[in-house]
């Protein structure tokens, strides 16, 4: 039987990559910490997910708490499964840009270094074996916000002979801009996954993310915001919106899409590669369009606040450009929109939200 070793097993693209690579015939080491909890409090642990995942998947699913930044530890378990491991999901993460500055070693330990263990570990005990990382357009800095944007009632938009209007490319530069610590952290975990699979030919691939989306969503204020919108919507709990008016754009991916993309890439790796991956010109909203959308939906109204600061590095505009990974792996395609991505988020909460 092969196996996947999955981390940040119980976070909302952990979970759904266990689950996903089970239904493949894989047996998945899921690595949890609920580290979650640390970072946004305890609404936002993942321990319940873990506990769902070892209810629904049985024998299939090995849940580990083990901490990334503990280097023999992963190196332990990555060479006790070495024999028929063939895959490594890594999503354990720091997620903030907020939460970063406030404990920048941790986030740099979790980020950087957490990703260097598992690479490490992986070009030691099992190299062949597909190395995917859940990187982020984070990476790319402040740069998107000096894009020539036009100011439209509810949203922030490119002009459409721009040669960024169906979504932003690898050709972006990551330099000479500012990233917040945590695109520091992750830009610098991206270059090492990069490297190691350039460097030493493993099979690697960073996937650099929009926003990141699904009905599981633990969504909190410095993360999440699709799923901390709805809840807010839903229980009348009062939102801020950081800067730009709420005209900001941002892309959304279901987590199903995510994990798929996963899996195509398995089926035909290559060393070293990157992509964006987001939800593309098919699913991407502002703030102002996801609330109205959200309030439609749920038949509430939202309370929100908009305030003059933006969060540092926080982009005022972004949709990804898949053509890359399209091109390379033409069986893969987005089935989720906003629309249906907010609808499935209200349906699978809402009456745990209002209990």
């Amino acid at each position: 039987m092969p196996v996947a070793i999955i981390t940040g097993s119980g976070g909302l693209i952990g979970s759904e990559a266990s689950r996903h690579f089970v239904q493949q015939g894989f047996d998945v080491v899921g690595i949890d910490n609920d580290m979650r909890s640390y970072f946004f409090g305890p609404e936002a642990t993942t321990a319940p997910t873990t506990r769902r995942l070892q209810d629904e998947l049985g024998s299939s699913f090995t849940a580990l708490e083990l901490d990334i930044r503990d280097q023999a530890g992963i190196d332990r378990v990555v060479a006790e499964h070495a024999r028929d491991l063939e895959l490594i999901v890594h999503t354990a993460a720091q997620p903030s840009h907020d939460w970063a500055a406030r404990e920048p070693f941790t986030d740099f330990s979790v980020n950087a270094t957490g990703t260097l263990n598992l690479l490490q570990a992986a070009r030691t005990h099992t190299p062949d074996a597909t190395f995917v990382f859940t990187s982020t357009n984070k990476v790319y800095g402040d740069t998107p916000n000096f894009l020539p944007l036009e100011e439209h009632e509810l949203r922030l938009e490119l002009p459409r002979e721009h040669r960024w209007y169906d979504g932003i490319d690898l050709e972006m530069s990551i330099d000479t801009c500012t990233h917040s610590l945590f695109g520091a952290s992750k830009a610098a975990a991206d270059l090492l996954v990069q490297e190691y699979g350039r460097y030493f030919d493993m099979p690697t691939v960073c996937f650099r993310g929009g926003c990141l989306t699904g009905p599981q969503h633990a969504g909190a204020q410095l993360h999440g915001f699709l799923a901390y919108l709805m809840k807010c919507t839903v229980t009348g709990t009062p939102y801020t919106i950081f800067g730009y008016d709420g005209k900001q754009v941002r892309d959304n991916i279901h987590c199903h899409d995510v994990v798929t993309a996963f899996h195509a890439f398995h089926q035909a790796p290559k060393a070293a590669a990157v992509y964006n991956l987001g939800g593309g010109r098919r699913s991407n909203v502002s703030m102002l369009e996801a609330i109205q959308k959200s309030q439609e939906i749920s038949g509430r109204e939202l309370q929100y606040t908009l305030s003059d600061e933006a969060r540092i590095g926080d982009h005022r505009w972004w949709v990804s450009d898949l053509a890359a990974f399209e091109a390379d792996y033409p069986q893969w395609s987005l089935t989720y929109g906003i629309h249906e991505v907010l609808q499935e988020i209200h349906d699978h909460n809402v009456e745990q939200w209002t209990s």
